[in-house]
């Protein structure tokens, strides 16, 4: 996963204007492949697509989740398609937690796998086929929203609302996968994730108007009865924002004794998870790490690690409710 730079959520400086002509061209690029390339279009049942419009981590697995519990809780079969990323399945396969791990599947598939069936595809659109074998009801799309060998019938773009879309520039100058107005335009939908202080910047910041309908939420942890009060941390996190893990432990009253920040779906190595035990112990502490990093835990390490995990709640459905009447699915 790319990496986002401190300076594409800042004020653009010389370094973002300097890459601008390029971004400008990434810009370009993205439209016209979007515009030139064949779309496949599933019959049988409607496509979600839950994206975005630039780099990083924003929230879509935990928005995939609730779309999967609340589809289901609508008696809807619901299959996910996945490009997998980091892992080294190419062809299309269905994720089975039981025989596959991480490194075959990707982390996200394999946690996605644990509420419904996953396909994971470098081609989405050969993803799709293998999906419709199961019958669906609807097909979720995990990313692929600047993919237009798929059909989508409902796209909705996943923000984070502290960060919002950055400085407006496109990769390399920016965050951005394409310019923000082309993306807007192809959307039916925008969730912003964050608390509502977030949620006030975010609108505040919008450098032009959110021409889609606007939805809110929340990540939060889940709590299953375990009393985190005072219980003596030292966490771990691969993923883009780790500090916001980290933060939801302080959240729960946890005593954070030391962190360690990993890259983005970073392999849990043996030799990794020694050291970070060995940390841990000499700390008199508790191995903590996010429910994604822990689908990447060696099998001898997971008794001793715990893992928080998190759900999106999302404030009001009912804009959302209105899209699924249009496509059949309530």
């Amino acid at each position: 996963m790319i990496k986002t730079p401190n300076f594409w959520y800042s004020r653009p400086g010389f370094l973002a204007w300097t890459l601008f002509p390029l971004g400008w061209l990434y810009g370009k690029a993205t439209a016209w492949r979007i515009k030139k390339s064949k779309t496949v279009s599933p019959e049988s049942c409607p496509v979600i697509c839950i994206g975005n419009i630039h780099a990083g981590g924003t929230g879509k697995t935990p928005t995939t989740i609730a779309f999967v519990e609340y589809l289901q809780n609508l008696k809807h079969l619901v299959v996910v398609v996945s490009r997998g990323y980091g892992g080294t399945i190419r062809d299309p396969v269905e994720v089975k937690p039981a025989t596959h791990n991480a490194n075959l599947v990707g982390d996200e598939p394999l946690l996605l796998a644990a509420f419904c069936k996953v396909v994971v595809a470098n081609d989405r659109a050969e993803g799709i086929s293998l999906a419709l074998k199961s019958t669906p009801d609807v097909i979720l799309l995990d990313d692929g929203f600047q993919d237009p060998s798929i059909h989508k019938d409902f796209s909705m773009i996943v923000v984070d609302a502290n960060r919002g879309f950055g400085n407006g520039f496109c990769i390399p100058a920016g965050p951005l996968r394409e310019p923000f107005k082309n993306g807007i335009n192809r959307a039916d939908m925008c969730l912003s994730i964050g608390s509502e202080i977030a949620q006030k910047k975010f609108l505040q910041k919008l450098k032009a108007p959110l021409n889609v309908k606007h939805v809110t939420a929340e990540i939060k942890p889940l709590l299953t009865g375990m009393d985190w009060r005072g219980l003596r941390v030292f966490a771990f996190a691969g993923m883009a924002d780790p500090e916001k893990f980290f933060l939801t432990l302080q959240t729960l009253g946890v005593n954070i004794l030391g962190t360690e920040v990993l890259s983005d779906h970073q392999s849990l190595s043996p030799r990794l998870m020694k050291r970070l035990s060995a940390k841990a112990k000499s700390l008199d502490a508790q191995l903590v790490c996010t429910e994604k990093d822990s689908v990447r835990l060696p099998e001898n390490y997971r008794r001793d690690v715990l893992a928080l995990p998190v759900r999106l709640k999302i404030q009001d459905w009912t804009k959302i409710d209105q899209k699924l009447v249009n496509i059949g699915l309530k």
